[in-house]
C-alpha cells in the first residue's frame, strides 16, 4: 500500500510540475499592432549560473514591408540581464528568426536541491533603423519550458511592457521528492550492507563468500546513483559531505567488516594446519 501511495504521489508531483509543456508565465498586453517578444526560458545551467532562453521576435505591420512582408528597415533587439548583454540585428529584407541568450542568475548549486535562484533585472529593448535609434513599442511575453523548475517572473515596472523583470527560479516538488527517494535509497544500502555484516560478525549468521561481490557491487553503485539526480551538482555538494560521502565510508567499514568473518570463519581446521606443514 505505502509503495502505491509513494507511486502516486511522485505522478502527481510530476504532473504538477508542468509535464515540461510550455506555460506563460508573463504576458504583456494585447496588442495586435504592436510588435511582440516572447523570451521562452529553456534551460537552467545552475553550475555556470546561466538562465538560457530562446527569444523570438514579430514585428508588427509598422515594420514590414505590405508586399514582401519582410523589414522595411534594420531591426536590433538588446536582451540585458544583470552583467551580461545579448545583441541581435537583423538587415533590412528579411525577416527575424530565433536566437539563443544567458542571462546571468544568482544562486548557490553547493545546496542542492534546495537551491534558488534569482536574476537581476531583465531588459529587453527594440531598436529600428540603420542608426538603430528610433525605440520601437513591443509587447514581452515570458514563457517557462523548464523541466522540474518553479518559475516567478514579475514586471519591476508596470508601465514599461519591455521591463524590466525579475526572473526567480526555485527546484519543484517533484524534484525534491526525486533526489529524496534517491538518497533514501543510498542510505538503504548503507544500512543493509552494515547490518548483514555485523549480523556475520557476531556469529548470528554464516558467512557466505558470494556475499563479498555484493559489498563490492553496492560500492560501486553509489557514484551512478549519485549521478542519477536530477541535475546532479558538481561533486563536492552539500549532499556529497552529508550524505554520499558517509555512505561511501559505511559500506566500506561493512565490507572490512565482512571480510573479517572470512579470515576467522573460514580458518583451517588444526588437523588441516598440520598436514601442510612440511615433514
Amino acid at each position: 500500500v505505502l509503495f502505491l501511495v509513494a507511486y502516486g504521489v511522485s505522478v502527481a508531483l510530476y504532473v504538477d510540475g508542468g509535464l515540461s509543456h510550455r506555460s506563460i508565465v508573463v504576458r504583456g498586453q494585447s496588442e495586435p499592432d504592436l510588435t511582440r517578444v516572447t523570451i521562452d526560458v529553456q534551460e537552467v545551467q545552475s553550475a555556470n549560473s546561466l538562465l538560457v532562453a530562446n527569444v523570438s521576435v514579430f514585428p508588427g505591420p509598422a515594420l514590414l514591408d505590405p508586399r514582401t512582408h519582410n523589414l522595411k528597415e534594420d531591426l536590433t533587439i538588446a536582451v540585458t540581464s544583470a552583467v551580461t548583454a545579448s545583441k541581435r540585428t537583423w538587415p533590412k529584407g528579411t525577416v527575424p528568426d530565433v536566437f539563443r541568450v544567458s542571462l546571468a542568475v544568482g544562486g548557490e548549486v553547493a545546496v542542492w536541491p534546495l537551491d534558488e535562484y534569482h536574476s537581476g533585472p531583465i531588459v529587453s529593448e527594440l531598436l529600428s533603423g540603420p542608426t538603430t535609434s528610433t525605440r520601437v513599442p513591443a509587447v514581452v511575453t515570458m514563457a517557462d519550458r523548464l523541466l522540474g523548475w518553479d518559475i516567478d517572473v514579475s514586471r519591476i515596472s508596470d508601465a514599461d511592457l519591455l521591463g524590466p523583470y525579475q526572473v526567480d527560479l526555485s527546484r519543484s516538488m517533484s524534484t525534491v521528492a526525486f533526489a529524496v527517494v534517491i538518497l533514501g535509497v543510498l542510505v538503504a544500502l548503507a544500512a543493509f550492507a552494515l547490518f548483514v555484516a555485523v549480523q556475520t560478525w557476531r556469529d548470528k549468521r554464516k558467512f557466505q563468500p558470494p556475499m563479498t561481490t555484493w559489498y563490492a557491487a553496492m560500492l560501486f553503485a553509489v557514484v551512478p546513483l549519485r549521478n542519477a539526480l536530477p541535475d546532479a551538482p558538481p561533486f563536492g555538494a552539500f549532499i556529497d559531505v552529508t550524505i554520499v560521502l558517509w555512505v561511501i565510508v559505511v559500506l566500506v567499514i561493512s565490507m572490512g567488516l565482512y571480510i573479517s568473518c572470512w579470515w576467522r570463519h573460514l580458518r583451517p581446521a588444526p588437523d588441516e594446519l598440520a598436514s601442510q606443514r612440511p615433514t
